[in-house]
């Protein structure tokens, strides 16, 4: 059998011999090889000594923070939890760990009422017996009736005697989820609940009576989309509200869309978006001067981490509605002319999504029934930011 010769940069070459089968090194080629060996034992040398330094450096300072994968989320104060919570490594990214711990929240006041087919959630305080009236408050969208909590019942300990809630100040409270909101049903839509103005109107009647709010009531409304409904919902039963309190919402054809719902139009993307768990607390501190509290932020965004079904609830309303017809039906109801009882425009001047001349325009349309209150330091949720302030507000008005 022929030798097999092997390349090498030397006059010599590395062979083996098919008598003996033993390797023939030249001197050239062995030295090349010990160098080699002595250069990879002198390599991992210093990268062991590196990593025992880097070791005792960090042991120097175990204060310094570590590389954060996520910190372009969790940099977000209110966020931090969304992705991983610092506090419980073990639960970094763990969802079902998440919802364990937050599941209990934000149901302050609250239980499940069955009205036809749907359940809603609705939160209440005071008595039928309340000697002053019931007051209803309509939230909007993409959030909850949970920002109503303080103004319905307020702990002594929080707010001074003098700014009660109301439920203290003798009125009966509800605070009712919108169906596809919050904790209420999310029904498929197609399948009994098209999330329709007219199927909202009609679903938030049979309610009413299944609350036993006698009429003429209070009602209380805020934001955009099931917000609006409840306006148009007031325009067509005029005679059920005795005074309506509007707190900053969408009232004129000027109000400005906010960015979340024309992306939520957008096909493709907007099934990518309505499934944002954080989306919620992120629209509602994007409209205010304020960053909400962790414990805060849990609630808001739990019904969307639950389940996929409140996102393309609101997904499914923000592509029926036709917000510049709604707007347009707003204004023109509450004009001189058109509307005669009392109305409380509650404002937050702070407002990221809708400027204080929308209110001023609004006011100007019927001055003889619009009575402008302005919030300082409050935004686009007044309940929320400076609840004590829309307490007093809706006290003197009620």
């Amino acid at each position: 059998m022929a030798s097999t010769h092997l390349s090498c940069p030397c006059p010599l070459t590395l062979s083996m011999s098919s008598s003996s089968h033993k390797w023939n090194v030249s001197r050239c080629c062995w030295k090349r090889m010990s160098e080699r060996k002595r250069m990879m034992k002198l390599i991992i040398r210093n990268a062991t000594q590196k990593t025992s330094d880097d070791q005792s450096n960090s042991n120097d300072n175990e204060d310094s923070p570590a590389f954060n994968p996520f910190g372009f989320v969790t940099d977000n104060p209110s966020s931090r939890s969304a992705i991983q919570l610092p506090e419980s490594p073990a639960e970094d990214g763990n969802v079902g760990q998440m919802l364990y711990r937050i599941e209990d929240k934000g149901r302050d006041y609250g239980s499940y009422i069955k009205s036809g087919k749907l359940r809603w959630f609705v939160r209440e305080t005071g008595s039928p017996e309340s000697r002053r009236g019931t007051i209803v408050f309509l939230h909007g969208a993409p959030t909850q009736s949970y920002s109503y909590r303080n103004v319905m019942s307020q702990p002594r300990n929080v707010v001074d005697i003098l700014l009660a809630c109301l439920s203290d100040a003798g009125f009966h409270c509800f605070a009712p989820d919108w169906i596809g909101f919050g904790f209420s049903d999310k029904p498929q839509p197609g399948y009994g609940f098209d999330y329709t103005e007219k199927e909202f109107h009609e679903e938030f009647d049979k309610l009413l009576d299944v609350l036993g709010v006698k009429s003429p009531f209070f009602l209380v409304v805020q934001g955009f989309l099931v917000g609006s409904y409840g306006l148009t919902w007031v325009l067509k039963n005029p005679s059920k509200i005795s005074k309506l309190a509007i707190l900053n919402s969408p009232l004129t054809v000027s109000s400005p869309i906010p960015g979340l719902f024309k992306q939520l139009r957008i096909p493709l993307f907007g099934e990518f978006t309505c499934q944002n768990a954080v989306m919620a607390e992120r629209f509602i501190e994007a409209g205010s001067a304020y960053v909400l509290k962790l414990e805060k932020a849990d609630v808001y965004r739990l019904p969307y981490l639950s389940s996929s079904g409140p996102g393309f609830a609101l997904l499914e309303a923000a592509r029926k509605i036709n917000f510049s017809n709604i707007s347009n039906q707003i204004a023109a109801g509450f004009a001189s002319g058109s509307w005669d009882k009392p109305v409380l425009l509650a404002w937050g001047i702070s407002d990221k999504y809708l400027p204080q001349s929308v209110a001023e325009e609004f006011q100007k349309g019927n001055p003889s029934s619009v009575k402008l209150k302005l919030i300082e330091g409050a935004g686009h949720m007044p309940q929320e930011d400076w609840p004590e302030k829309v307490v007093d507000a809706l006290r003197m008005f009620f």
